[in-house]
């Protein structure tokens, strides 16, 4: 099956709705309940495919296989509860509300990861790709931790590192395209170099060969 394509087909679906819902909004006129839980159900599907998209287009492309997975069972089972959620189901329950948070908070974190880790890189640049999976983790365990045990009362250290690590992995994902840009220009130029070294070895084979020919034409002669 391919991963892709379904969840770019489920994107195309999910938007399609989306502005249909809007449309016959804007031209009825009436927006109720019904209609509300459907369009965030619709753009619950938009969301599930975009991540979804980002973790197929990595295991699609063979480099990975648990991290891509991971991140698209995050997605999925993330979308299943922000379901229950929608139409009432467990809405009320605050454990599955803690729940449904974590299992976004992981798909979008391993989607994110999964984006970078496409990204081919040279031994100079591998750095930055450790760095995002250290930061997001980093990240992650604080907020779950705010989350799951809501300390009491506002400390301005873990706040000022919140900040600090959103910095950080903005940074590095705006940096890894730059990273793989550089890396790939090096290759090219490697390769160059490389069809270029092979070149003056054919030269010196053709004398070599002339050469060759031109003793055994004496020694025959």
């Amino acid at each position: 099956m391919n991963l892709k394509r379904l969840f770019l087909y489920l994107l195309i679906a999910s938007v399609a709705v989306s502005a249909l819902l809007g449309i016959g909004a804007l031209l009825i006129g009436e927006f109720g309940e019904l209609s509300v839980r459907v369009l965030l159900t619709t753009l619950t599907v938009t969301v599930t495919s975009i991540l979804g998209l980002a973790c197929g287009v990595y295991y699609e492309s063979g480099r990975g296989r648990y991290l891509p997975m991971a991140g698209i069972t995050f997605t999925i089972t993330a979308a299943l509860m922000t379901f229950l959620i929608i139409w009432n189901v467990l809405n009320d329950n605050h454990t599955f509300l803690k729940s449904t948070m974590t299992m976004m908070m992981l798909a979008v974190s391993f989607s994110h990861l999964s984006l970078l880790s496409m990204a081919r890189l040279d031994r100079r640049f591998a750095w930055s790709r450790l760095a995002a999976f250290v930061f997001v983790a980093m990240l992650d365990a604080i907020l779950l931790f705010i989350l799951w045990f809501e300390p009491s009362g506002e400390s301005d250290v873990v706040a000022r590192t919140i900040g600090v690590l959103s910095i950080l992995i903005a940074t590095v994902t705006v940096m890894t395209p730059v990273f793989h840009k550089l890396s790939h220009g090096e290759s090219r130029s490697e390769i160059e170099t490389i069809d270029a070294e092979i070149g003056d070895l054919r030269q010196r084979l053709d004398k070599l060969e002339a050469r060759k020919a031109e003793l055994t034409r004496t020694i025959l002669e």
